[in-house]
């Protein structure tokens, strides 16, 4: 059975420009989930579980906790909030699942449709490692001929080495055959710290989450420990880090979900 949701293999890069230069590559898999298809997984996939413990869960509640039920509902909770009057048809979110019960997501991404197909908005939903999370709208005036594309200052604490008020520059690609989505950091219009995420279409089957799961065990839990593992290597060369307590003003709009 083919489903509107699939899987991206994708790979990962960061490169610290300054003020200590660094990179590494890697190469993870996410889940493209049409939110209107999660019943049909469930009941389709052997592997795959919605709200319910399998080896792949999705959970409503490990994203934009906004007091609604699914998380359709809190994302359009969000976009009227911040002003978005079109209906929404299909959203696509490309994400981390949770992997023998745990989930890391570092960024996943909603891409809105209007009811004729048409891109109408997208919102990366940024994590950190504190259970935190913070959407940034990207509307239709921010389109550009590939997808997406605004500047925006982040007032998030994401990394201990990334001042606060450092400003995202999103890049996000329309997902199709291929995924292509640029984050960059900029602070003071200098631009230090670089990611890309690029990957291939796969179908979302029994078959391909098995390979998966053999080919990258624990892929959440990989996650998460290559971050405090770059993390660690960046202290090692004294690189200056900022605590999560310092400068609360500098760190707005930040939403709480439940582990």
């Amino acid at each position: 059975m083919r489903f509107s949701s699939s899987l991206y293999e994708c790979t990962v890069m960061h490169h610290r420009l300054e003020p200590l230069k660094n990179r590494f590559v890697y190469r993870v898999y996410m889940f493209a989930l049409d939110l209107d298809e999660l019943g049909t997984l469930h009941r389709s996939l052997r592997l795959f579980s919605h709200d319910r413990p399998n080896l792949f869960s999705f959970r409503d509640a490990d994203h934009l906790p906004l007091g609604k039920k699914t998380a359709r509902e809190n994302l359009e909770e969000y976009l009227r909030r911040n002003g978005v009057r079109e209906t929404v048809g299909r959203i696509l979110l490309i994400t981390n699942v949770r992997t023998f019960g745990y989930v890391f997501n570092p960024v996943s991404f909603y891409y809105c449709y209007d009811t004729a197909g048409n891109p109408l908005c997208a919102v990366p939903e940024v994590g950190n490692t504190f259970g935190e999370v913070k959407p940034f709208l990207l509307r239709r005036e921010d389109r550009t001929e590939t997808g997406f594309r605004r500047t925006v200052t982040k007032h998030f604490y994401v990394s201990p080495f990334i001042d606060h008020d450092a400003s995202f520059d999103f890049q996000l690609g329309l997902p199709d055959e291929r995924l292509h989505v640029v984050i960059n950091d900029h602070k003071e219009g200098k631009k230090f710290f670089l990611t890309a995420l690029t990957g291939v279409r796969r179908p979302l089957t029994d078959a391909r989450l098995l390979w998966y799961t053999l080919r990258f065990p624990f892929m959440t839990l990989r996650i998460i420990t290559l971050i405090h593992w770059q993390a660690l290597k960046l202290m090692l060369r004294r690189l200056p880090f900022f605590r999560k307590h310092q400068h609360p003003e500098l760190q707005q709009g930040a939403l709480q979900w439940n582990k």
